[in-house]
């Protein structure tokens, strides 16, 4: 089984795929591996890529472990049990927490942060938009009261405000209990279900396929990667994630823009292959991928 981070591991910051990388994927889904993207994206975001990939009823561990789904083509019959709904979407765990008591408390430190909660499948409650491309699927205002009165499998604050390094040091003098959340590479809080991480989404996509975790080949670049690379068989931590990450890691490969997640691929999957090198200011031209 082969998970992969998005964000950072698959595409750049501009959502862009590398034609390597893209090609590297395909080859090792022809050679039977398993393949789960495993993100803090939500469904809406993710499922567009595994469409891309042709993932083959694919599982996707999405939302940072709070949200893992298998994919089933659209329109398929319903079950019995409702398990796969009209678009194909099977729920094979979904957990959620009470979002109140740490939203309130970080409001009162950070009157003006964004709040977001994940509506699984559809988009994204707000207490006010976001800035543009940051959130995708649909998107529906409301109040704060409105937004903490249910459980949540996810949880965004964004303080486009401030710098990052202000943003994070506010974070740690605040401390939060009760939930598992993790730093973006901006003023961007991704709060989560206590206990729940990438890797515990992954164990249950691992039980599901009868794969033991020693035949996990796991690879990701950030801070909410870390349980992921330590569960696998196989932890690789990409060039550009942050030292900390890469410590926790088997294995260090190259960076998103040297095609990293090919590098590692190729290891293990002989019809992999990788350029050697691009030439200066040439090299494959990465595509943008849909929302």
């Amino acid at each position: 089984m082969v998970a992969l981070d998005i964000d950072g591991t698959l595409v750049d910051a501009k959502n862009r795929l590398s034609p390597v990388v893209d090609a590297a994927v395909r080859q090792v889904v022809r050679a039977g591996a398993h393949v789960v993207l495993s993100t803090g994206r939500g469904l809406t975001a993710t499922r567009p890529l595994a469409r891309h990939f042709d993932l083959p009823t694919p599982y996707l561990v999405c939302s940072n472990g709070a949200v893992t789904v298998r994919l089933h083509p659209e329109g398929a019959a319903l079950t019995h049990d409702g398990s796969v709904d009209g678009r194909g979407v099977e729920l094979v765990d979904v957990v959620t927490f009470d979002p109140e008591p740490v939203v309130r408390m970080l409001l009162s430190r950070l009157p003006g942060v964004l709040v977001a909660v994940e509506e699984l499948g559809v988009g994204y409650r707000v207490n006010a938009h976001f800035p543009p491309g940051e959130l995708t699927g649909e998107i529906e205002v409301q109040s704060v009261a409105q937004l903490v009165s249910e459980p949540a499998t996810r949880v965004i604050l964004r303080e486009p405000s401030i710098e990052a390094e202000h943003f994070l040091d506010i974070i740690d003098r605040v401390g939060l209990h009760g939930v598992s959340y993790y730093i973006g590479y901006t003023a961007w809080l991704d709060l989560a279900p206590e206990g729940v991480s990438k890797a515990t989404g992954l164990a249950k996509v691992a039980e599901r396929l009868g794969v033991d975790r020693e035949d996990v080949l796991a690879i990701g670049d950030g801070d909410n990667d870390a349980e992921m690379l330590s569960w696998a068989g196989r932890g690789v931590a990409m060039g550009n994630a942050a030292i900390e990450i890469q410590r926790v890691a088997d294995h260090v490969t190259a960076l998103q823009e040297d095609h990293g997640v090919a590098v590692e691929l190729a290891r293990w999957f002989p019809d992999v292959t990788v350029p050697r090198a691009d030439p200066p200011g040439g090299g494959s031209e990465a595509g943008k991928l849909p929302a």
